[in-house]
């Protein structure tokens, strides 16, 4: 088995790709061969040390890849060998065999590319669980979303896309905003450029936007929190602001840290507002997740929705893949290849 590893905490160059034992699937497990593996920011705040969930070091970190069914364990038909499917995984994503529970492990439609397979769970699941479950978004309520290039950003305007009458206001490089439009959204905004408060409150008219998802933290969840109409829901899914250049910087965690808001639930009834989180590492035996990644494959077989592939990269290039990740270059999803 061949894997990408974290050997300690550090830029892209601390990444090494080792042979090891192939792995053998436990009872009720399968195994596939992979052929793309997901990335995400996790991934690179893990290798900085800033990511409390990761593995004890040395490890393998990845939640998601796609590939064939070639071995399983106890209790499962082996007439699935053979299966396409894509897979989410408690860490151990970035190698070219992966383990998981059979009921992680989905069919994927013969259109569907691996790379496009792979670029689903995490994102699309983020987004829906914010969307749906947590925001619970109505027809013509309007949605602000950080990051809207990205892989869950891209995400979050697909799925905007299958309710009526939504408005969606997205941060992103100029470069970036003919791609934010084709996949839905209303009102791109050039955070380099434009203070993404000062436009949204603009465009809105002063009145702000039923829902924002912020995967900045710090002070944008302050911001983001004015900018809430009554009845509004801030969402938080990430703290990407912690995370500056190639490694761990403690002056700007300390920094981000103390500039994090205070809510109460006094002050959230005052001002009509809610305020919640959403981590997918967190929902990993939760029976709401398989259920809502056989709604997203449907979703896909209907059209709807469709992962831009940003990038792929082999094993040995996955010091690059972090850089593209991390240095913001990248539109949609970044994808390792064994």
């Amino acid at each position: 088995m061949r894997a990408v590893w974290i050997s300690k905490h550090g830029g892209p160059e601390v990444l090494e790709v080792r042979e090891s034992p192939d792995k053998v699937p436990a009872a009720g497990e399968v195994r596939i061969r992979a052929a793309a593996c997901g990335m995400n920011f996790a991934e690179l705040m893990a290798r900085q040390g800033l990511y409390p969930d990761a593995p004890k070091l040395p490890c393998v970190v990845g939640y998601e890849a796609a590939g064939t069914i070639d071995a399983v364990g106890t209790g499962v038909d082996r007439g699935l060998i053979g299966k396409r499917v894509v897979v989410l995984s408690r860490f151990g994503a970035h190698a070219d065999q992966v383990c998981v529970p059979q009921a992680y492990a989905f069919p994927i439609p013969d259109e569907m590319s691996f790379e496009e397979a792979a670029a689903i769970p995490v994102n699309y699941l983020t987004a829906y669980q914010m969307l749906f479950r947590i925001a619970s978004i109505r027809p013509r309520e309007s949605v602000l979303i950080h990051m809207a290039a990205g892989g869950v950003g891209l995400a979050v305007l697909q799925l905007c896309r299958t309710v009526e009458g939504i408005v969606t206001f997205g941060t992103a490089s100029k470069s970036k905003h003919d791609v934010i439009r084709a996949n839905g959204c209303t009102h791109p905004i050039d955070y380099h450029t434009t203070d993404y408060f000062t436009e949204t409150m603009r465009l809105t008219d002063g009145k702000g936007v039923d829902v924002v998802l912020d995967a900045l933290g710090g002070n944008d969840w302050r911001k983001g929190y004015r900018l809430l109409r009554p009845a509004g829901r801030l969402v938080a899914f990430g703290f990407a602001n912690m995370s500056s250049g190639n490694t761990r910087n403690i002056f700007r965690m300390i920094r981000q840290i103390v500039t994090v808001p205070f809510f109460t639930p006094m002050g959230l009834m005052d001002k009509n507002r809610s305020v919640a989180g959403v981590n997918l590492g967190h929902l990993w035996d939760d029976p709401y997740l398989p259920l809502a990644m056989n709604r997203l494959l449907i979703l896909y077989r209907e059209g709807q929705i469709k992962p831009h592939i940003d990038s792929s990269f082999p094993f040995a290039q996955a010091a690059q893949a972090h850089l593209r990740l991390q240095d913001g270059k990248n539109i949609g999803k970044v994808v390792l290849v064994p």
